[in-house]
């Protein structure tokens, strides 16, 4: 059975509807609970979404206020459990970014999969399945991709 670590880009559009794919991102992600799959979270895609909900609109932000955030994050914690952070991560995450000679920006798509691979999670949902590298373990699903 598929198991989905949801990407920061997923995570934005589930909190604001206004944005452009956020109906995909809802109906996505609901479609796989009602199939009884699972949706996790990891630390990495929280402090993304931190940043990203937090930066001005003028700079491609959400511009809303920490508390709101806050708010947020805790809603989408009580709602998927947190991956954890372990040591293997880092192993893996280097080896990943040696043999594709990840750089700039890449290096963080990377550690996700170096998350997916350590926690054994199979299913990556993503607006940006073209940002991460090929691998056998990981399955890369756009969210209008989900039946």
């Amino acid at each position: 059975m598929p198991v989905y670590l949801l990407d920061t880009n997923v995570l934005l559009r589930l909190v604001n509807a206004a944005a452009e794919g956020s109906r995909h991102a809802v109906a996505a992600v609901s479609r796989i609970l009602r199939r009884n799959e699972e949706c996790f979270l990891t630390p990495q895609v929280l402090i993304e979404f931190w940043c990203v909900a937090t930066r001005p609109i003028a700079a491609n932000g959400l511009g809303w206020d920490p508390a709101k955030v806050r708010l947020e994050m805790d809603r989408l914690l009580y709602q998927f459990p947190l991956l954890e952070e372990t040591p293997a991560i880092f192993d893996r995450w280097l080896a990943i970014v040696t043999s594709h000679s990840a750089r700039g920006k890449r290096v963080h798509d990377v550690r996700l999969i170096a998350v997916m691979q350590a926690h054994k999670v199979t299913h990556l949902l993503t607006f940006n399945t073209g940002d991460f590298p090929p691998t056998q373990d990981v399955t890369l699903v756009h969210p209008e991709q989900v039946r």
